[in-house]
């Protein structure tokens, strides 16, 4: 499986970009990028399951992989979810699952370099090549815009 690298300097200290990145209200808007109505439902609490959702209920079921506030997050991605109902067991979720995304969030030059390595997830490696750095400047603008 592939994994893609993407990262962005954002001048906000790392907890403050990790708090804007996972958290209601701000992980909605950055994540329109990727879809419109995005929302995540459960728990960023390592370990715990984490549903991410379109406005239809269609999505990604998962797990906290690991979670260190400010510094590292890992989601391990381990099926779909089709109208409500999740699927881990379908030859269409074997495919791809388990498969990772892990945000790290480093101290530099007074801000905070976050990198992004995510697999192939079965989206297409273009689109994500095009739409991440689309996420992570919206991302940039949120921490980075007084509130």
């Amino acid at each position: 499986m592939k994994t893609q690298h993407f990262d962005i300097l954002i001048q906000a200290p790392p907890k403050q970009v990790w708090a804007t990145m996972l958290q209601s209200p701000t992980y909605e808007l950055w994540t329109t990028a990727f879809c419109e109505g995005s929302r995540f439902e459960g728990s960023w609490d390592e370990g715990q399951k984490i549903r991410f959702l379109n406005p239809q209920g269609l999505g990604m079921v998962a797990e906290i992989a690991a979670n260190r506030p400010g510094q590292f997050v890992s989601i391990r991605h381990l099926g779909m979810i089709d109208q409500g109902v999740e699927d881990t067991t379908s030859d269409a979720a074997g495919a791809w699952a388990p498969c990772f995304e892990n945000y790290t969030f480093t101290d530099e030059a007074g801000g905070t370099r976050l990198r992004v390595d995510c697999d192939d997830c079965g989206a297409g490696e273009d689109w994500m090549v095009q739409t991440w750095p689309k996420a992570l400047q919206t991302l940039k603008t949120l921490c980075e815009t007084p509130s």
